[in-house]
């Protein structure tokens, strides 16, 4: 670990792309102003993110761009430089402007921890975790069972992190010479992009995202532990974009939520999605290395689908007709297609479409890694712990107890669409979706 000294702050920008409410950026500023030194932010964009594609940095880029001409009013320049590996385009700009020292986002995953090691190998680095409300490491020093074991450590903890955040103040020091403002449709251009942000239902950046959660906690937090599982009904935040890509702050949202008067359960199941079982994730992603992998799932459950592989499957589809939503499951495939389609799955309906691969795939090993895929290459929201924590969950038992045994999931939690018929009108789910689908194909066959 190499210790601060002289030069300017670089904050290495990635998970939490927003200026208002990042304790990264704040902690960057505090410390350029301690040093009397100048602060740029720096985003090191990379086409080769691990399942990235083109509706994600059309999302991502969009958001930057806010973020740009936020700074730049406070006389803080922002950086895009581009590279194959964002490590080692931050090691490289950091050396060209001397740094003392770079500030980065936490992240969990594998592939952020080898570009941070990049860094650090020959600057100091400083981790701050602006991602979560209670810092992933400071929450429990150990993988956790579940969210009974977790809950109550954050419950500890919460009062002393769910604070109001101070004001982002300009540096005192300016950056010279001021760089020029970045050429976004030239950003575009290179990463291959045709347009920007094509979702009606969202719109990125921080604006939006604070907006929208604002909706959300005026018009349908009431009531949002009844109707929250009815993916007929319009009641789920749909922040989970703006959170992954750092747009909203979980804090700030925390905080809001807590103190808004209504509905008391409704807050409370809420919180505990937003709080705990978000955690929850990023807990399991530090903790587990594996966390990608059959390896990763509980011992109980890893046991129980071992001595059921052997077990028939009464219908096994390739990864081309599961991607295209063409199985024997109506519901499957109109929860397929609202994802491929809006970017976006309903929550319960991603619990049951995880299930189903497991019983559709010739072994868990195999389901994992279609829905991985799957997840990644089409939710806005992939490539998150969050993502890596659900589908562990629905194939491999995680965060979850051993259930009654049944043929191909052994101990493992079923699912099936009988009980989704109980607990929803799934023909109006469906026709509304075959519809949607329907006028979506239509309208990529003839965008004019």
């Amino acid at each position: 670990i190499h210790p601060v000294r002289t030069g300017p702050v670089v904050y290495w920008m990635s998970r939490d792309q927003r200026v208002l409410d990042n304790w990264a950026l704040l902690h960057a500023l505090e410390l350029a102003v301690e040093r009397r030194q100048p602060l740029a932010v720096l985003f090191a964009l990379t086409p080769h993110f691990p399942h990235a594609e083109a509706r994600h940095y059309a999302f991502m880029l969009e958001g930057l761009r806010e973020i740009e001409g936020e700074l730049r009013q406070l006389g803080i320049p922002f950086l895009l430089r581009r590279g194959d590996d964002p490590g080692e385009t931050t090691a490289r700009y950091a050396a060209e402007v001397g740094a003392g020292a770079v500030v980065c986002d936490f992240s969990p995953l594998r592939f952020a921890r080898k570009w941070k090691e990049r860094v650090a190998a020959d600057f100091p680095l400083l981790e701050v975790d602006a991602h979560n409300i209670v810092p992933c490491r400071v929450a429990s020093p150990k993988l956790e069972v579940g969210a009974w074991t977790l809950r109550p450590k954050l419950r500890r903890q919460l009062d002393a992190f769910l604070v109001e955040y101070p004001p982002v103040e300009a540096p005192a020091v300016a950056w010279a010479p001021f760089p020029p403002a970045v050429d976004w449709d030239e950003a575009h251009r290179t990463m291959g992009l045709v347009g920007r942000n094509s979702y009606r239902w969202i719109t990125p950046g921080p604006r939006a995202a604070r907006q929208g959660f604002r909706r959300f906690l005026e018009e349908r937090l009431a009531g949002y532990d009844k109707v929250r599982n009815d993916p007929n009904l319009s009641a789920q935040s749909g922040l989970s974009p703006w959170l992954h890509f750092g747009h909203l702050s979980a804090q700030r949202v925390a905080w809001e939520a807590r103190f808004h008067d209504g509905d008391i359960a409704a807050q409370e199941a809420f919180l505990d999605e937003l709080v705990v079982r978000r955690e929850l994730s990023e807990n399991f992603c530090n903790y587990q290395p594996a966390y990608d992998r059959f390896e990763g799932f509980p011992r109980w459950a890893q046991a129980s689908l071992n001595a059921h592989r052997g077990d028939k499957r009464e219908h096994l589809y390739d990864e081309a007709r599961i991607e295209a939503g063409e199985t024997e499951d109506v519901l499957w495939n109109a929860a397929q297609h609202q994802m491929v389609r809006t970017g976006k799955m309903h929550g319960y309906l991603r619990m049951y479409w995880a299930k189903k691969l497991l019983e559709w795939t010739p072994s868990p090993e195999a389901a994992l890694d279609i829905g991985l895929r799957l997840n990644d290459r089409y939710e806005l929201d992939g490539r998150d712990p969050n993502g890596f924590a659900g589908l562990a969950w629905s194939i491999g038992g995680m965060h979850d107890r051993p259930w009654f045994e049944r043929p191909i999931f052994g101990k493992v939690r079923y699912m099936s669409f009988g009980g989704a018929k109980r607990k929803f009108d799934v023909a109006a789910l469906v026709a509304k979706e075959n519809a949607a689908w329907e006028a979506w194909l239509k309208g990529r066959s003839n965008p004019h």
